[in-house]
């Protein structure tokens, strides 16, 4: 994707040193654009757990990188054997695994890391290997983010004939076939390299010239939506409004929503999914208004060892200071500061995710194609996955 009309994706290898990792540090956008070096295992830990990148796909790509710059880091080799070196690459991977509970990318990426390194029969070949899973994992997300895309384009393709055939009058100054799609928290490329899961069929729509418009949640308490959807689409040239988190139920009261999609940082194999805090209650506004609530998931996303969301998936807790303060631009003296919120002395609980039940989910978008959100369904897809 672009900014500011230059081709970006969200982490890469250093151009010029191959020791290093550069990431879009996000946050400091929408206000400022700022580009990390990333040069230790400790680097990696800050960076995961403290948001600097953020979202299921993009945790699991910097994780395997992790591993790769922790592998270079490690004692020179021609001190080290290769047990040795096993120890200090697994100490790593417990690190990177302990930054953040919720999302399965970040444990799927450093286990596929762990098991396709063995492959090197030195140590040499080893970290070689490891830099090569991690770039097979970002590439794959990639382009099952492209694929998502192409899958959920249909959907929104449908709604767009079915609104031409009706010969609706105009919405807020908007063509009256305009698909109006509602999501939360950020499911960008920002989030995962390059498309995004739950943006991926907005931006193949829009490109396809089929007018779409974006009802961005903010997504409080960190406001991932106001802050990084609303700059994406901004940048890609889509159009887009900024809600305040509880507008979306009234929106579908009136028929101004056509279609919910989401993202997940992780999804059970029964179609139960894990998102933002408060996409369950947008779940629970579009049942009540018939409005189609989708989720994009990628099967790196897909947890085959889960069955019930409610009670299997940890629900991360952060720092309750990001409930007590805001960071926002004054644009008096042109500064990014933060202020507080809440009265000094009220507590705050800050739960990052909750959990939206598959009888509340209308359909699983897919790298594969899209399904129902239950096991069948995803073993329709993934048939491979039946025994495990």
């Amino acid at each position: 994707m672009k900014i500011n009309n230059i081709p970006f994706r969200t982490i890469w290898l250093h151009p010029e040193n191959e020791r290093i990792v550069q990431i879009i540090d996000q946050r400091h956008l929408p206000h400022c654009f700022v580009v990390a070096d990333l040069k230790t295992l400790e680097d990696f830990e800050m960076a995961i757990r403290d948001m600097l990148v953020r979202g299921a796909p993009l945790i699991g790509s910097a994780a395997a990188y992790g591993i790769y710059i922790a592998a270079l880091s490690a004692v020179a080799p021609q001190f080290m054997d290769l047990p040795q070196f096993d120890e200090k690459i697994r100490e790593a991977a417990a690190r990177l695994k302990a930054t953040r509970p919720t999302a399965v990318n970040l444990v799927y990426a450093v286990d596929r890391v762990l098991a396709e390194m063995a492959v090197g029969k030195s140590i040499v070949e080893q970290i070689a290997q490891i830099r090569q899973t991690a770039s097979d994992i970002t590439e794959e997300s990639v382009a099952h983010c492209r694929s998502i895309g192409e899958y959920g384009l249909k959907l929104i393709e449908a709604i767009h004939e079915r609104k031409i055939k009706l010969k609706l009058p105009s919405t807020v100054g908007r063509p009256p076939s305009t698909v109006n799609i509602l999501t939360h928290c950020n499911a960008g490329w920002l989030a995962c390299i390059d498309h995004g899961t739950a943006t991926s069929p907005i931006y193949a729509a829009h490109d396809r010239g089929i007018p779409v418009h974006v009802w961005v949640d903010e997504t409080r308490p960190r406001n991932q939506g106001a802050s990084l959807t609303a700059f994406e689409l901004k940048e890609h040239g889509v159009p887009h409004t900024v809600i305040a988190d509880n507008t979306g139920g009234h929106l579908m009261q009136h028929g101004l929503v056509d279609m919910v999609i989401v993202g997940t940082d992780r999804t059970t194999r029964t179609g139960d999914v894990a998102n933002k805090i408060g996409t369950y209650l947008k779940a629970l506004a579009a049942a009540d208004n018939g409005v189609p609530f989708y989720v994009a998931v990628p099967s790196s996303s897909i947890d085959w060892s889960l069955r019930n969301g409610l009670t299997d998936i940890p629900i991360e807790q952060r720092d309750p200071t990001e409930v007590h303060f805001i960071i926002g631009l004054d644009e008096k003296t042109g500064e990014v500061r933060e202020v507080r919120l809440t009265p000094q002395g009220s507590p705050a609980a800050n739960y990052a995710f909750d959990v939206t039940p598959a009888r509340l989910v209308t359909g699983l978008i897919t790298e594969r194609g899209v399904c129902e959100a239950s096991e069948q369904g995803l073993l329709g897809l993934f048939e491979e996955q039946s025994n495990s």
